[in-house]
């Protein structure tokens, strides 16, 4: 099933929050529910057994009084048994039992005297007035009130009569309640569960919302806003907040991004700017250094010192030019095929490594690369090999898989663990004491970047038994696949 807006459903997690919110709304209408039965159950059946005790009292106590006027004492058991029954006949289905001191008599001859407790005996008996007790006999529930009869002005007769109800229809009413209250909780559980969805949704739908704002912010796109609720709750005030940071967070981005632009531009202005008067510098101190042998001593150690910053000077500007060309996307392959074996050899020959360096390198294999900047790899991880490492110094090729791999190897003493995630940072030294060096700084991250336009990547690790290793990896592009130029 699909939402609108082409918007699949969120699955119930267990232990989520929208099944916290149900499972907290559903458990507090549960609580409520069966709280509120019970009060209804215990407020309905002390009404009905106070109304059933209150008119037990009156009309039992007016139905004494008016027997107890004709009954002549001392009674003896006939006159005795004929009161009971006169005063059970106004009380309904109520038996009523007689006691004058060792005689008693009931109105049924089947009625259950143990109903009538001693201790209900005693209270009449030494209170002198009306009392009642509620039994209970194998399930059934039974009032049961005595009063002790006594005649005007006179004192106590020794005639106590009780008089034993049964309160069924009463329990029977309570239990009606009862389930009726019961019978209701199933609609209330199932309205709280509604509710809770319905809450549930209105809660969660802002925090999806700043989710998947906060999703797309990570993935780059700093543009992304929240709807903000209505009203003034907290969640409005979170969404009110959250588009607040991204807009900050937005406009310092774009500044930066803004700074980084202009310096990366100034840094190939400068670059540009320097390249004609350098190359006259250039010429100059090349003629300089080539007459150096014909100078007095101290003229010819300075013009071949200035020679020598000079050409070091310009790698810099080209470094610089080159890293501006990566910076800003303009750099660009220029592919062709290649016999990767004989462009490696070529690169070693150009500068003279030739002797220095053992090859391992397979005949045949022929790839689309950029010649002029595997050239540019190869040759600054041979250059750091030879100056940096110890002998000897290996370089292979392999063409396996989809995958061409170049790898430079040396049995120096490796690279520190602290250094290793830096050897491709710009400018960084892992000697401090090395600072004037040969290098520009640049030259390893001019390989990284001229890997990864090719699609590749250039990986750095210590060798078992000493030595560093570095290995170029790309793509192997075959001819007829593609020629000409490809963006970076």
């Amino acid at each position: 099933m699909r939402l609108p807006g082409g918007r699949s459903p969120r699955p119930w997690v267990w232990g989520g929050l929208r099944v916290r919110l149900v499972v907290a709304f559903v458990l507090v209408a549960l609580v409520s529910a069966v709280t509120a039965t019970g009060l209804a159950y215990r407020e309905s059946r002390t009404a009905v057994l106070e109304r059933k005790q209150d008119a037990v009292r009156t009309d039992f106590k007016n139905r004494v009084d008016q027997v107890a006027a004709d009954l002549a004492m001392p009674p003896d058991e006939v006159s005795l048994t004929r009161f009971a029954v006169s005063v059970a006949d106004g009380l309904g289905d109520a038996v009523v039992v007689a006691r004058y001191r060792s005689l008693t008599v009931s109105s049924d001859a089947s009625a259950d005297r143990s109903l009538i407790t001693s201790a209900l005996r005693t209270a009449v008996r030494e209170h002198n007035r009306m009392s009642l007790q509620r039994v209970e006999r194998h399930g059934s529930p039974y009032l049961v009130a005595g009063t002790p009869v006594t005649f005007a002005s006179g004192p106590p007769s020794g005639l106590d009569v009780f008089a034993v109800t049964s309160l069924r229809a009463e329990q029977d009413d309570t239990a009606a309640i009862l389930d009726s209250a019961r019978d209701g909780l199933l609609p209330v559980v199932l309205l709280a569960t509604v509710l809770a969805l319905l809450a549930a949704r209105t809660v969660l739908r802002p925090v999806r919302e700043l989710g998947r704002a906060t999703r797309r912010h990570a993935a780059g796109d700093l543009t992304s806003r929240v709807e903000t609720p209505r009203g003034r709750d907290e969640l409005a005030e979170l969404a009110r907040d959250f588009n607040g940071t991204a807009q900050a967070l937005e406009a310092s981005v774009t500044e930066l991004r803004e700074q980084e632009a202009r310096a990366r531009r100034f840094v190939a202005d400068v670059s540009h700017e320097l390249r004609t008067p350098l190359a006259a510098m250039t010429m100059v101190a090349t003629v300089l250094d080539e007459d150096a042998e014909r100078l007095p001593p101290d003229a010819a150690r300075a013009a071949r010192t200035v020679s020598a910053e000079t050409a070091r000077l310009a790698r810099l500007v080209d470094d610089l030019m080159e890293m501006s060309r990566f910076d800003s996307g303009a750099a660009r392959l220029t592919l062709g095929e290649v016999d990767l074996a004989e462009t490696l050899r070529g690169t070693l020959a150009l500068r003279g490594w030739t002797g220095r360096v053992e090859c391992r390198l397979p005949e045949g294999v022929r790839a689309v690369v950029d010649a002029r900047r595997i050239d540019v790899v190869v040759a600054n991880l041979v250059g750091n090999a030879l100056r940096h490492g110890a002998p000897p110094v290996s370089l292979t090729a392999r063409a396996a898989g989809g995958q061409v791999s170049v790898e430079v190897a040396d049995r120096g003493p490796g690279l520190p663990p602290e250094v290793l995630p830096h050897v491709f940072d710009r400018f960084y030294k892992a000697d401090s004491a090395r600072t004037r060096s040969e290098g520009s700084g640049l030259g390893t991250a001019i390989a990284l970047e001229n890997a990864r336009l090719h699609g590749g990547t250039i990986e750095v690790a210590n060798r078992d038994g000493g030595g560093a290793v570095f290995t170029l990896r790309m793509p192997w592009r075959r001819a007829g696949a593609t020629d000409g130029e490809v963006g970076a």
